[in-house]
């Protein structure tokens, strides 16, 4: 019974996946048919306040993206009001549809048709009004928005090329000591103030909260860490052997969780004292955020580079402690660099720094900032260096359980990382920070995350074997693949962010997918492509379960023969699949006229490239009509002979004598000579030859033979069997058994009884069969002959012998020369 619910399961899911989707298409109906008319004089307003910010060079960022939120919002109503009056526009245009064709220029028409169609189209020209203005208005507010996105982008980009004092500068060593020197003496004031100010006099008040805070996070940090490292291998132990490896990644996770929860409680306890103020309540508020960098990159080392088990790439040993090293080494330079951007040294023209008042209040000189950067960029650098030295040789050591495309893309971005980890310091030291800064911290992040998929997809393939409880071949199953594929496309927007996407680029990207794109007069979106896919599919299987039910049910009962059913089965398969495509088309709002320009385009395509498929096509159907072959037939065509298995649109399957598998092009059933020996009926001819030699009675061998022949259950006796004596060969009389079989595909058993009884009937009547006698001679060099028996030396006579030895000889050279 569970074998049974399965299938039935699994045929719900498309119905499901329709009725969601159907049940998004009328809430979008519901939402259009609620949508109002904008108050275009307040959008007119917005809209020159808008683009004067715009041209203003002096607004600030946030501005422009608070009045770019504003905009997009006002897209949104118009994109709505698009669709203002569709039902009743829809109608009235079948309303004059339905009077016919406008009259041509010079012709007339009735006057009460021509009155009608003149309300008509007034009417429809007054319900467009307002969908018309909401497309006018929606163009205008799409062009801000673009106008907003270049500005923004082209500052970003201004930003990232700007170029200040070098590191090597003496007067930025002298600017960075000052600056450090300050940060000092700030943090130094913030504590001693609140020591003695209201701080400091209510600090013994809250020493208890402190004192629970920093107990708890020394334990998670300090004695709680043998027991997190060791946890993964004490799960999997206990674990079944298709859990082990899915338990032990799950207890792993605790080595992210409970050291960064330990820093969390840190920074609290130290918060709680209310000793931290302005000056360093930021760098405060930064750790734990730069805690989760860290332990998370150290996981992500451990599991990419595992000291024991199977890792997801088989570096040897020595690599992969090397690799563990260099990760967590760049995992610190990361978090250093996290707690440096949030609250110190905010880069402009990056989306790295906190809100202002996350800040320190210390205005860093440019040269300074280079100076506090360049260490932070040469920490980095090298970690990333080494370990991309590492990764670009992942491919050397693929894991037969990870996919390749998963080893290609880690080896290279190893090479990609060794250039970067070599162009960041050498942009620092020449004064374009903000762009070493741009370039080696996103190539990390990319590197981090690529390995997190490495590694989930090795986690969704210890999932499936716990599933499929099948250790060897569950990790190559489609599944699996198909999962990580869907992990991938969903980190894409992540891969985006790293690399300075914002929010607002992926929403409007995602605002432009979804509008679709024009291909041929026709607009393909995501909802027009998935309401395609859902209709197409249903269509698809209420075919395939119409075709098995007529099979099963309908046909059986029938006077069809076999090919005939197939035949019905096959062209109903063809109206149905061409029904559900139609009916996809119609659903998704595709234009059929739009259709017949892209068909025309196609038809140049496939009359000059496609010809030999459509002749095959066109070739399958004349075979499923005339039905000159069908299923089951036993047939001959070219050089290939034996019973037909299936025809498709483009081919015919032919099973061999020899159980092969022939595919033949339909075209070459029709355009071809095809012998079909099972077609209408059954019945064929044999001939057997039959060899007797001379001397022996010719009509007593014909009687014979025509009494064995006759002696044949299979053949008829309309036509009766025929022995004729078909010509004198050189060595014997022929004859041939011609008889009429009831089924044709009995005639090589036939044939060979008819020889058995031959051979005995023959041998009780003394009649021979002749055959080759061959007598082989080989001599040798010598003249020895070999295989030949030796023949009695004649009587020697006096004087004779020389000559008797000289004949013998001649005779052996001339035996060997025949």
């Amino acid at each position: 019974m569970q074998g049974a619910r399965i299938p039935q399961a699994g045929r719900l899911r498309p119905v499901l996946l329709a009725a969601l989707l159907w049940l998004a298409l009328a809430v979008a109906v519901l939402a259009q048919s609620a949508a109002t008319e904008p108050d275009y004089a307040d959008w007119e307003r917005e809209a020159s306040r808008a683009e004067e910010l715009v041209e203003a060079s002096d607004t600030p960022p946030d501005v422009l993206g608070a009045v770019r939120a504003e905009i997009v919002a006002w897209r949104d109503q118009f994109q709505q009001a698009q669709t203002l009056n569709g039902t009743r526009i829809a109608t009235l245009r079948e309303q004059i549809g339905a009077l016919g064709p406008a009259p041509a220029e010079g012709e007339t028409e009735a006057e009460d048709i021509a009155a009608r169609r003149r309300t008509l189209n007034e009417q429809l020209s007054e319900l467009q009004a307002p969908g018309l203005r909401a497309v006018e208005a929606y163009s205008r507010a799409d062009s801000l928005v673009r106008g907003i996105d270049d500005e923004l982008r082209t500052r970003q980009t201004s930003a990232l090329l700007r170029h200040g004092p070098s590191p090597l500068m003496p007067g930025s060593w002298a600017e960075a000591v000052s600056a450090a020197v300050q940060l000092a003496r700030g943090i130094a004031a913030d504590v001693r103030e609140r020591w003695v100010g209201p701080s400091g006099e209510t600090l013994p008040a809250r020493l208890p909260e402190v004192a629970l805070y920093l107990a708890l996070a020394l334990g998670l940090l300090v004695f709680a860490r043998g027991w997190v490292e060791a946890l993964p291998r004490r799960m999997s132990e206990r674990a079944s052997d298709y859990a082990r490896d899915a338990v032990g990644f799950a207890a792993s996770l605790g080595q992210i969780a409970i050291p960064t929860a330990g820093a969390y409680l840190l920074v609290r306890a130290l918060d709680a004292t209310g000793l931290a103020g302005p000056w360093a309540r930021p760098i405060l508020m930064a750790l734990p955020v730069a805690a989760l960098i860290l332990f998370g990159g150290r996981w992500l080392a451990r599991r990419l580079f595992p000291a024991s088990g199977d890792p997801p790439v088989c570096f040897p040993e020595p690599m992969r402690l090397r690799g563990r090293l260099y990760g967590t080494g760049l995992a610190l330079a990361l978090a250093l660099h996290h707690v440096a951007a949030r609250a110190l040294l905010p880069l402009s023209g990056t989306r790295g720094g906190g809100p202002q008042d996350s800040r320190i209040p210390l205005e860093i000189d440019p040269g300074a900032a280079a100076v506090f950067h360049l260490p932070l960029v040469v920490m980095g650098a090298v970690m990333l260096f080494r370990l991309s030295h590492i990764l670009r040789r992942a491919r050397e050591f693929t894991n037969t359980n990870t996919p390749d495309y998963g080893d290609a893309a880690l080896a290279l971005l190893g090479h990609a990382g060794r250039f970067v980890a070599l162009v960041a310091p050498a942009l620092v030291l020449v004064g374009f920070v903000t762009m070493a800064n741009a370039i080696l911290w996103p190539t990390a992040m990319t590197l981090g995350l690529l390995a997190l998929l490495v590694v989930l997809q090795e986690f969704v393939a210890d999932l499936w074997v716990l599933v499929t409880r099948n250790r060897d071949g569950s990790r190559n199953e489609l599944a699996p693949v198909l999962i990580g594929f869907a992990m991938v496309l969903l980190s894409l927007p992540l891969f985006a962010m790293i690399w300075g996407a914002s929010v607002t680029d992926l929403t409007e990207t995602w605002t432009r997918v979804r509008q679709g794109i024009s291909l041929g007069g026709i607009r393909l979106s995501p909802g027009a492509i998935l309401t395609f896919v859902v209709v197409f599919a249903l269509g698809y299987m209420a075919t395939r379960l119409l075709q098995g039910t007529v099979r099963n049910t309908i046909l059986p009962r029938t006077r069809l023969d076999e090919g005939a059913q197939n035949a019905a089965v096959a062209g109903l398969g063809y109206v149905g699949i061409v029904l559900a495509a139609l009916f996809a088309i119609t659903s998704a709002g595709i234009d059929m006229s739009s259709l017949a320009i892209v068909a025309g385009a196609l038809s140049v395509g496939i009359g000059f490239g496609l010809q030999n498929i459509v002749s095959n096509f066109v070739s399958g159907i004349i075979l499923l009509v005339e039905r000159p072959v069908a299923v089951g037939d036993w047939i001959q065509v070219g050089g290939a002979q034996g019973y037909v298995r299936s025809i498709s649109v483009r081919s015919t399957r032919i099973q061999t004598f020899d159980r092969t598998d022939v595919i033949v092009p339909n075209s070459d059933l029709i355009s071809k000579e095809v012998v079909n020996w099972t077609r209408g009926n059954l019945q064929g001819r044999i001939i057997v030859p039959v060899r007797v030699a001379y001397g022996c009675d010719s009509r007593r061998v014909a009687q014979i033979l025509t009494e064995i022949a006759e002696d044949q259950p299979t053949v008829l006796i309309n036509p009766a069997p025929v022995v004729v004596l078909a010509g004198f060969g050189t060595d014997s009389l022929d004859f041939e058994i011609r008889a009429v079989l009831a089924d044709i595909n009995q005639g090589v058993t036939v044939a060979s009884e008819i020889r058995h009884q031959i051979v005995e009937r023959f041998a009780a009547e003394g009649l021979a069969i002749p055959f080759t006698n061959r007598q082989v001679r080989i001599v040798s060099g010598d003249g020895a002959v070999f295989g030949v028996p030796p023949k009695p030396a004649p009587p020697a006579e006096a004087g004779s012998a020389g000559g008797d030895e000289e004949a013998g000889e001649g005779e052996g050279k001339g035996a060997g020369q025949r």
